[in-house]
């Protein structure tokens, strides 16, 4: 049968850079977890053998993933992706007696703001928390805004777009202190751009749930982990699988692949990749017309990921310099794939970023598989359409 792809059998990882919006797949990883569930493929729910099989591998899959995460096995729930993660701890509220306040920060992710708008929509108050400069919510910021009727905060670790590191650590003991002889608002943690990018510590004491998402590192699409420390009330309603956090017949192949996929790239550093993108970054401060977004990223790099770079280019439009990389044979983002139809920056915007340098913001984004020699590649590639509108 003659391949539909005609361009199946190019090498496209090389120069691939939008490791933010998705990850080439562990190949020995997805032909693992295939391996083991077509042996063992029944429904985990069926009491007979073949499905007490399955669910001896699906639990296999939680001892491993919570092992990797450093968290109880029974802490971890398998769901369809970082988006359910990061909305069953948000439609739990509506299963509370009586609407409260939740606080967002106003650059979260989609998963997060969209689903809070809905939230509103039912008599919820919705606070979007400032950022500063750069982009970083203080704890500060938080406990100014927490009310006695707070029921949620929700801070992601790793900004999507921006790279920039929250200060989640500090957030959750500023928001355990402020609760000091009353009820605690659940902190929950997008870490859906941060698992296997930056080192973390899930079960700290001040963090209640977390999400995140196997297709950014390197497992398959459409499997996700929420970390819960305690089991809520929650909304959507079904058989009961999950424990009842997550209803519907579990992935099992999805579920093994991930935790495969968290064995072996979850709090991995790679320190080779680390100075190549500084130096990426430094490299690109000094072309004619770039603007790195935020300026504050040159001055404190380590509050930023090295695995997400944004910069800005006078006179290239954000599309304009994906187009044209793209016509080189480099693989770049304007921005969040979950957003890019919708040529809206919220997160820049949150930021202050004028109009101008926003339309012009690119997302340069890296994996454990990127390779510094294909970082030097692509600063020659943007230096060389960076010239053509920047003489």
């Amino acid at each position: 049968m003659e391949n539909i792809n005609n361009n199946s059998q190019i090498d496209y990882k090389s120069h691939y850079f939008d490791w933010a919006a998705t990850s080439p797949a562990d190949e020995d990883i997805l032909k693992q977890a295939v391996e083991l569930t077509l042996k063992d493929w029944g429904n985990p729910s069926s009491t007979h053998q073949v499905g007490k099989n399955a669910r001896a591998l699906l639990e296999e899959a939680r001892e491993r993933a919570a092992k990797a995460l450093g968290l109880p096995a029974g802490t971890v729930y398998f769901t369809s992706g970082g988006t359910e993660s990061d909305q069953i701890p948000l439609l739990a509220q509506l299963a509370k007696p009586a609407a409260g306040t939740i606080l967002i920060s106003s650059i979260e992710h989609p998963a997060v703001r969209e689903q809070a708008l809905v939230l509103k929509k039912c008599g919820w108050n919705i606070v979007q928390l400032p950022v500063d400069k750069n982009g970083i919510i203080t704890p500060q910021a938080v406990t100014q805004a927490l009310t006695s009727d707070t029921t949620l905060v929700c801070i992601m670790a790793v900004n999507n777009e921006t790279g920039v590191i929250q200060p989640i650590y500090e957030i959750a003991d500023a928001i355990t202190a402020w609760s000091a002889g009353k009820r605690k608002p659940k902190l929950h943690v997008d870490c859906v751009q941060a698992a296997g990018k930056i080192n973390l510590n899930l079960a700290y004491k001040g963090i209640d749930s977390a999400a995140l998402s196997s297709h950014k590192i390197c497992g398959p699409r459409g499997i996700g982990i929420l970390y819960m420390k305690d089991p809520v009330d929650v909304f959507l309603r079904g058989g009961g699988q999950e424990k009842g956090i997550r209803s519907g017949t579990e992935n099992v192949l999805g579920a093994v692949a991930f935790s495969l996929a968290l064995e072996r790239y979850y709090n991995k550093e790679k320190p080779e990749l680390q100075t190549a993108s500084a130096k990426f970054v430094e490299a690109l401060s000094q072309l004619k017309g770039c603007t790195i977004v935020p300026v504050g990223r040159l001055q404190n790099p380590e509050l930023f990921s090295p695995y997400v770079v944004q910069a800005s280019f006078d006179h290239i439009p954000g599309n304009v310099m994906l187009r044209a990389l793209d016509s080189k044979g480099f693989y770049i983002s304007t921005g969040s794939a979950c957003s890019s139809k919708k040529n809206k920056r919220p997160v820049l915007e949150a930021m202050h970023i004028t109009p101008q340098i926003s339309e012009n913001a690119v997302r340069f984004s890296f994996g454990p598989h990127t390779s510094p020699t294909g970082i030097s590649e692509l600063l020659c590639a943007v230096t060389e359409v960076n010239k053509q509108f920047n003489k």
